[in-house]
């Protein structure tokens, strides 16, 4: 396949073909590449009644974009090696004041990256409770990346999983 240079109207840029545009620069010099990977999911519902004592993964079942097609399943898998950024942002409902620990975490193929949270602080069973994380990882080429739940045996109340929230991700070099 080669790369063919595309102009006009005040935009060049570099096809890979007559219909797919791999990077392209407008007449102010901004730099935009419609084939990297990016994607932003939220859940298509409520996840309700999540266990205790188990390992949740966190189903996301709308996708709002992905740029480059890597997300179905609830997993991202990279395209190409390389650094890729990841966001969750959630809202944990009906989290019981008893659990002493509470853990989301970021799976991906090198490693599982864990954000611990003790809700004993503050209000006694909130209604809402959020929960964010951002974190920069290596990925090889066809590796995988998903977001999971996990509450400890400590309490016998379940949680829910908000379909406000979101996890997202992209290539970053």
């Amino acid at each position: 396949m080669a790369l063919t240079k595309v102009t006009g109207a005040g935009v060049e840029g570099l096809s890979l073909s007559s219909s797919s545009t791999a990077i392209s620069i407008d007449a102010n010099g901004h730099v935009t590449k419609p084939l990297q990977p990016a994607f932003l999911v939220q859940p298509s519902s409520d996840q309700d009644d999540i266990s205790v004592n188990a390992t949740t993964t966190l189903a996301f079942g709308t996708e709002i974009f992905d740029q480059n097609g890597d997300f179905a399943s609830n997993t991202f898998t990279a395209p190409v090696t390389g650094k890729y950024q990841f966001n969750l942002f959630s809202f944990i409902d009906d989290l019981n004041h008893g659990y002493s620990i509470f853990q989301v975490r970021l799976v991906t193929s090198n490693r599982t990256l864990t954000w611990r949270i003790d809700p004993r602080f503050g209000d006694a069973n909130p209604d809402s409770y959020p929960i964010t994380f951002s974190a920069l990882v290596d990925m090889d080429a066809s590796d995988t990346a998903y977001v999971q739940m996990v509450i400890p045996n400590y309490s016998s109340a379940q949680v829910d999983f908000n379909a406000a929230s979101s996890f997202s991700g992209y290539l970053v070099c």
